[in-house]
């Protein structure tokens, strides 16, 4: 859909005066795209869907019926996998902290944990023993210096007494199979992604053992027009640059077995981050000791970028409109760092609509109840809207309370 002052201004007298636009046909070409970047270089090649950057459920329900996998890391996002469809032996399930009684439910139906800690083995270990004759696929998360400067809190050390405790076990157990070895890494410059295939190739290597599954993990930049680009300090990547950083040392790797294993990648950002723009409207318009500053219905927590400007357009709702230089862009949420946008030269009036792009990744799902509910989402991809998710209101925030 075309946005233009009047389709913008109808959505708002229906909607209100902020909302989010969803582009779930961009959504499904990402998928397909940086699915087919690894394929053409590494055939068993498939992706899993990290629900935490936006668990949008029609989102997750593409990634769903385009054979990809869920991967999860709460019981809320497990439970969301299973409600839109998705079978146990899809959903991938990471994250430090599980419980009990939803892994045991989990392992018997067929899903995979991708196991984090020693207390977590020790509860998947209890489980396992109480079901001998049952089947269980278990992962490890791995640890290992990719040169990136951080040390991960998550998984377990490949070169620590904790990791060979917890192979032995996925390895040597008659009734558990070692489906999976995986890592994750946060930074997402291409420069470190050959580290993550190398460590994964010499982790196989060292232990004997090639997996049904190698898994990457996530951390991959999306795409984003050159006004974003050019605030970073590194180069972003395409789709097939991280492809090509990693898919041909697999495909080297195992070129002369019958089964290649499949290759896997987590990404979020990296498919949702364009599939998302918010619209606000601005309140206020005021000068503060020569500084402009225009109030907007939205907070950065309604698109999660801070230190960065984000893509913005502005389209007047009048004819009022006055040239402003060195204008900030803040939020409703009476924090003085809440600012969208800073140092905006242009036209702008009271009541004119700011569309900022690329606020797919973790702003729908982290915008807490803070002053304000959050606004409605409606995919606009067909050319018309369709409500994915109305606005809340006041007794979605507070139907929990005792009043």
């Amino acid at each position: 859909m075309e946005l233009n002052k009047g389709k913008l201004l109808d959505l708002k007298n229906k909607y209100g005066d902020a909302y989010y636009l969803l582009d779930s046909n961009q959504f499904r070409d990402n998928f397909l795209e940086l699915k087919g970047s690894f394929s053409n270089i590494y055939p068993n090649f498939n992706i899993a869907y990290s629900y935490k950057t936006n668990y949008t459920p029609k989102l997750c329900k593409i990634v769903n019926e385009l054979g990809g996998y869920a991967e999860v890391v709460s019981e809320m996002e497990l439970e969301l996998a299973l409600r839109i469809g998705v079978d146990y032996s899809n959903i991938i399930w990471n994250g430090p902290i599980k419980t009990k009684s939803t892994v045991e439910k989990f392992l018997i139906n067929g899903g995979t944990i991708n196991i984090d800690s020693l207390e977590e083995l020790e509860m998947i270990k209890e489980i396992v023993n109480c079901y001998p004759d049952q089947y269980f696929n278990l992962g490890i998360r791995c640890n290992f210096d990719v040169s990136d400067g951080v040390v991960s809190r998550f998984g377990f050390d490949v070169n620590s007494e904790d990791f060979r405790q917890v192979l032995e076990f996925t390895t040597k157990k008659p009734n558990v199979k070692l489906i999976s070895l995986q890592c994750h890494f946060a930074k997402r410059q291409l420069d470190y992604w050959p580290n993550r295939a190398k460590g994964m190739i010499d982790l196989i290597d060292s232990i004997g053992i090639i997996p049904q599954r190698i898994d990457l993990g996530g951390g991959l930049f999306g795409k984003m027009p050159d006004s974003l680009k050019n605030q970073f300090t590194t180069e972003i990547p395409k789709y097939e640059d991280y492809a090509n950083a990693v898919a041909p040392l697999f495909m080297e790797k195992f070129k002369g077995c019958d089964q290649l294993p499949e290759l896997i990648i987590e990404p979020g950002s990296a498919l949702v981050g364009d599939c998302m723009k918010f619209v606000g409207t601005v309140k206020s318009i005021k000068n503060i000791r020569g500084k402009y500053i225009a109030s907007v219905l939205g907070s950065q927590k309604n698109v999660s970028m801070t230190g960065i400007n984000p893509p913005i357009d502005v389209f007047n709702a009048s004819d009022k409109q006055e040239i402003y230089n060195d204008l900030d862009f803040v939020g409703f949420t009476c924090i003085e760092n809440d600012v969208l946008y800073k140092s905006y030269n242009g036209k702008l009036a009271v009541g004119d609509m700011i569309v900022i792009n690329n606020c797919g990744s973790y702003s729908l799902v982290m915008k807490p109840a803070f002053i304000l509910p959050n606004f409605a989402v409606l995919d606009i991809s067909d050319g018309k809207e369709e409500v994915i998710k109305r606005a809340e209101t006041f007794d979605d925030i507070f139907h929990t309370y005792n009043f």
